[in-house]
């Protein structure tokens, strides 16, 4: 049985029906089972988690064992130096993508001034702050889902819902528009002294939502989170007056990384893992060489395995027979040219794979030009250029939902509004150039335009604003001093 055939069964069931699910409390879907399962288990699913845990600095290096077989066993060798260097350059991309789009203030351009205000007004001061968290979730897991509802104090409010914990239902190849949603999270609850771990399923639907635990392949259905079963069916997605009202639409907004849902990692994982092999070899290198090479006389059938552990634990060799064994050290030279050029290789693969910005001051300069800057820039703007269009799609699926609560509080009839949502990157720029090329550009382009393009602007319609209450000021100065002098004409006159 489908997600939404399992819904509507259960909305269309007369209270009667409805009381014998109660009763029963199990429902029996292997499809849906069979969903989660293989959302849980698949590479998709993998490569979120890992991407989170690669942005926290936790990558496969800290997992490294060296290992050697003996007698068909594999035993680690904890006697090696086994240095696991990790690096967040991850961590670091990323910082640079969300900071350079996401970090300063964003601009609803729209001619409607009224409501541009009510969108920002119901958004809220901090939606920035949702903007960029979705911005590292997508980065992080290729896909960043917002979840819009109505708060306890009746106000419109939204939840960034973690993209490993929902598996969406797409009406289309292209997924462009939601037909269900499936949530999976697991919980903790205490019963007695215990402590257990539950495993809670939400299917979402364009009409409500139900709930339900999963447990030894069945799902039961959840009763205390859906207590207003009783009032004739799955609760749906908010309350107007202690009466259920649907949204029409699944309340799951996809933010999406790029056009294939893939997160960042994906593209540069292998030369991230490379790089940090490659720098904990070197420091592994620094680590034995630095210590005595040990040449054994007499020692043929010595189990070398054995003596170096042996050496690294007491520290010292005993031999039997001076005249037929004997002990020397030698002292090697380190060189590490080689592998330190191949690791900044790898350095310099990281930063044109990544997309990232090019810090390259042989080639730029300590104070590099616009042209210079563009270049820098070239493949962070790239990869800004596809998560901003996904975003702006993901921001016109949510005035959505923004219109429809305008409506509830009878502030509505915008549906038709034409509205862009612009991310104002933070590119370093040379100062002094912009603001010649700005000064150069008047009477040749719109003042509007001269006035985004500032580099001291932060915000666009409040600099406009004071513009105009300055240029008004000035006028009104200008009408004053020509009142002042004609008075003083006639009064000459009159003399």
């Amino acid at each position: 049985m489908k997600l939404t055939e399992i819904y509507k069964a259960l909305k269309k069931g007369v209270k009667a029906g409805i009381m014998e699910i109660k009763k029963s409390n199990i429902i029996q879907d292997e499809q849906t089972i069979g969903m989660v399962k293989e959302f849980n288990q698949s590479r998709k699913r993998l490569m979120m988690i890992t991407g989170q845990r690669y942005y926290e600095a936790d990558p496969d290096i800290l997992k490294r064992k060296l290992t050697r077989m003996i007698d068909g066993v594999s035993v680690e060798e904890s006697y090696k130096a086994n240095n696991k260097v990790a690096h967040s350059k991850y961590k670091l991309m990323v910082d640079e993508k969300i900071g350079y789009l996401l970090s300063k203030p964003y601009t609803i351009d729209c001619e409607d001034k009224t409501y541009t205000e009510k969108i920002k007004d119901v958004l809220g001061k901090h939606f920035n702050y949702t903007l960029s968290g979705l911005g590292y979730e997508a980065s992080n897991k290729g896909i960043a889902w917002l979840q819009p509802f109505i708060n306890e104090q009746g106000k419109f409010d939204t939840l960034i819902i973690p993209a490993e914990q929902c598996i969406p239902i797409w009406t289309d190849n292209s997924h462009k528009e939601l037909d269900g949603m499936i949530r999976v999270y697991e919980s903790t609850e205490w019963k007695g002294s215990n402590k257990i771990t539950i495993t809670n399923v939400e299917m979402w639907t364009k009409d409500g939502v139900t709930f339900y635990t999963l447990q030894d392949d069945a799902l039961f259905f959840n009763a205390n989170k859906s207590n207003d079963i009783d009032a004739g069916g799955p609760i749906s997605h908010f309350k107007r007056d202690d009466v259920w009202v649907s949204w029409g639409k699944v309340p799951f907004i996809p933010f999406k990384n790029n056009r294939v849902e893939m997160s960042d990692l994906s593209f540069v994982k292998p030369l991230i893992d490379e790089y940090d092999k490659s720098r904990s070899e070197a420091a592994n290198y620094v680590e034995e060489v630095k210590n005595l090479i040990f040449v054994l006389y007499g020692y043929g059938g010595q189990d070398l395995h054995e003596f170096m552990r042996v050496l690294n634990e007491d520290r010292a060799i005993p031999l039997d027979d001076k005249e037929s064994g004997g002990l020397e050290t030698l002292t090697p030279t380190m060189d590490i040219t080689a592998l330190r050029e191949h690791y900044e290789q790898l350095k310099r693969d990281l930063i044109e794979d990544g997309q990232s910005i090019n810090k390259d001051l042989d080639k730029f300069g300590s104070a590099p030009s616009g042209v210079a800057l563009k270049f820098m820039y070239a493949g962070i703007d790239l990869k800004c250029n596809a998560l901003e269009t996904e975003f702006k799609m993901g921001f016109e699926n949510l005035l959505y939902f923004v219109d429809i609560y305008l409506n509830e509080i009878n502030q509505g009839g915008y549906e038709n509004v034409e509205v862009d949502i612009v991310f104002n990157r933070d590119m370093k720029i040379n100062e002094s150039e912009s603001i010649a090329n700005c000064g150069a550009s008047l009477g040749v382009v719109s003042n509007k335009t001269i006035v985004a393009n500032h580099p001291w602007v932060d915000d666009i319609e409040k600099e406009l604003e004071q513009l105009q209450e300055q240029n008004d000021t000035y006028k009104l100065d200008q009408v004053q001093m020509i009142e002042d002098d004609a008075g003083g004409i006639t009064d000459g006159n009159a003399d």
